[in-house]
């Protein structure tokens, strides 16, 4: 794949991408996720941590400041799903977002894989410059769907 975002443009700026979940801001990351997204409102602590120890997961920093998130779940062969993607308000328009999916689709731990998946509401220009597209069959794909209930 044709590299959309040059990385050392990025990194000169003090951002990092890593995998390294001891960098996490785990707070940072529950506070957007269950407070601004439009897709985890009402997740616990204790789910996100459960779905961060599960998955892989790719963090933007700068200055060891959280400034990005995601997720993907895969079996490291076949299928990846990637999800709760998101980059904080004040580090925006610097290209992270494209970077982030980037730095994901060409992680050599996802080398071949036969389907990457993901949801959005509104991103669709993003992930399309990567490939992505609306879901070819969508009659062959059934869910189960349980909203989280948003404590007051």
């Amino acid at each position: 794949m044709k590299s959309i975002i040059n990385d050392e443009a990025l990194i000169k700026k003090g951002f990092l991408i890593s995998t390294d979940k001891n960098l996490l801001d785990f707070n940072a990351i529950f506070k957007y996720l269950n407070e601004e997204s439009y897709w985890a409102k009402g997740i616990t602590p204790e789910r996100l941590k459960r779905a961060i120890d599960n998955s892989i997961c790719f963090g933007i920093y700068q200055h060891q400041q959280q400034a990005g998130f995601a997720r993907v779940i895969t079996d490291k062969a076949t299928f990846a799903y990637i999800c709760d993607v998101f980059v904080l308000p004040e580090f925006r328009k610097h290209g992270l977002s494209k970077w982030l999916i980037q730095t994901i689709i060409e992680d050599p731990e996802f080398s071949g894989l036969r389907r990457w998946s993901l949801a959005t509401l509104d991103a669709h220009g993003l992930y399309s410059q990567f490939g992505f597209a609306e879901i070819s069959n969508p009659s062959r794909w059934m869910e189960i769907f349980t909203p989280y209930l948003k404590e007051n």
